[in-house]
């Protein structure tokens, strides 16, 4: 069988059911988590929140099977990373937490409030999360930020800037 891409590039899978059995079993399978959605530590200092919703397809319908991952810097606007070079965070979190959905489209992710960051050029960014959806029906996953609407600096965040003022909410 001939390959139909030329380029010989291979399409990203959909997120199947494997995806729970193997990325987010939650307890419902013999399996651990490699990652969860609590990215509380004892020795995490900053505003403790959660991060809840659901997640709906674009016909309204819950998607009862869809894995979400969050990025994010501390409470000192750090990553734990060794790419941010600037001084080391000061507990054990690490701002990655994977979840998946239950049967009512839900999810909830335990953390803390980040701080501010700087972009690539060192402009101030507000405090966000960054949100990766992967859900059956998507041929690519979808990348996403949550901003909080407290934040002052959301007026002054180049990222939010790109996003048409009568969307920036859904954000």
């Amino acid at each position: 069988m001939s390959n139909p891409r030329p380029d010989g590039i291979t399409p990203s899978q959909t997120v199947g059911p494997y995806f729970k059995y193997g990325l987010t079993p939650n307890g419902e399978y013999e399996w651990n988590d490699a990652f969860t959605n609590n990215l509380l530590t004892p020795d995490t200092s900053g505003d403790r929140i959660r991060v809840e919703g659901k997640v709906y397809d674009g016909d309204g319908a819950v998607i009862p099977d869809c894995m979400l991952e969050i990025w994010q810097a501390d409470a000192q606007g750090r990553f734990s990373d060794p790419q941010d070079k600037r001084a080391l965070p000061n507990s054990s979190f690490k701002g990655f937490g994977r979840c998946g959905t239950d049967n009512s489209g839900a999810y909830a992710f335990d953390t803390i409030k980040p701080g501010v960051v700087p972009d690539p050029d060192g402009k101030k960014q507000a405090p966000h999360i960054l949100l990766a959806v992967f859900a059956r029906g998507m041929l690519l996953h979808l990348y996403t930020r949550i901003y909080f609407d407290d934040e002052a600096g959301n007026a002054d965040d180049p990222v939010l800037a790109l996003v048409p003022e009568d969307r920036r909410a859904t954000l």
